[in-house]
């Protein structure tokens, strides 16, 4: 293990640290947000209300020491209310931009599937390119720029599906569970006696890196070797999806690309510097999730999207 990975090592388990003292029982979620930030991607969380889906996305920005930022969805929301907008200021005879709240360098998207596409359309260019363009003008965001989007399954009344061309965008889509027993008692003991909401800086958690480390992380990652049996089984696990009688849509080039640099990071955080089959596979369901369509032969047959990327992870053979 080389310094760089090292250090990589070490940066996430200081993160997964400090989010713990808040978020409790969410390790493996901490660590697939952390791989995203490093592998330059954005993450949808799915999950009931009250799973402390903002608070996880608040403590990680406090422990990155990233800018954060929020924006509540709703069905009124314009794209100018996301992006800004150019105001004529009275007094210098020109225009001036007026930056909306997406100029920040981790943005919470809440309920991001309760405004129209229209608005939800305004997040692709910055999400893809980490620019936007306002009035013909291009504006420049910070490379960090990470998007924390939040989607409740539960209701279905009021509520725009997101298309597939965002849903792309999206490195992983996260499914977040209700704590088990253990884990729900301690949440209870912890936060229930609190007379108030409970705020991050209430529990002590500290920024342990910078824009600089996170940087010198980023880099360190672009050195994990990416065997060409790995490579070759990332591309046959994504053609999989497009073969498979159970899926009216398969996963994108981009799924295949998005894949590899997240198992590279993931591999970092482990402490290697290289990838290997078992980094592929643990993160294929969160990459594939919502990229994917089940067919109606198969849903009649109530099989589910994760069952069917579970069987191919199966079928495909797992180079040595």
């Amino acid at each position: 293990m080389t310094a760089e990975i090292e250090s990589v090592r070490a940066l996430g388990a200081a993160i997964e640290g400090e989010v713990a003292k808040v978020v409790f029982g969410q390790g493996p979620l901490t660590r697939m947000v952390t791989i995203a930030l490093l592998a330059g991607g954005h993450v949808l969380l799915e999950g009931p209300p009250g799973t402390a889906k903002t608070l996880l996305a608040q403590a990680f920005a406090r422990a990155v020491g990233l800018d954060f930022g929020r924006i509540q969805f709703t069905p009124d929301l314009m794209p100018g209310d996301i992006l800004g907008s150019n105001l004529f200021n009275f007094q210098t005879s020109s225009f001036t931009l007026t930056k909306g709240p997406i100029f920040t360098e981790l943005l919470l998207a809440d309920e991001i599937n309760r405004t129209p596409p229209k608005t939800q359309a305004a997040l692709l260019e910055a999400m893809q390119e980490r620019r936007v363009t306002i009035n013909g003008e291009p504006h420049a965001m910070s490379p960090r720029f990470t998007v924390l989007a939040t989607q409740n399954p539960i209701e279905q009344q009021g509520v725009y599906p997101l298309p597939e061309a965002q849903l792309d965008r999206f490195l992983f889509k996260l499914v977040v569970d209700y704590p088990d027993a253990a884990e729900e008692r301690r949440i209870v003991a912890d936060h229930g006696g609190r007379f108030k909401s409970p705020a991050v800086a209430d529990f002590g958690v500290a920024q342990v890196t910078d824009a600089k480390a996170i940087g010198a992380a980023i880099d360190a990652i672009a050195t994990v070797r990416l065997a060409e049996e790995v490579v070759d089984y990332i591309v046959r696990l994504i053609r999989a999806t497009r073969a498979s009688a159970d899926l009216e849509c398969g996963a994108s080039p981009r799924a295949a690309t998005m894949l590899a640099r997240a198992s590279s990071a993931s591999a970092a955080l482990e402490g290697r510097d290289y990838v290997i089959p078992d980094d592929v596979q643990r993160l294929a369901a969160g990459v594939l999730r919502h990229r994917v369509i089940l067919s109606a032969a198969a849903e009649i047959e109530g099989r589910n999207v994760e069952q069917v990327i579970a069987d191919i992870v199966e079928r495909e053979d797992v180079p040595r």
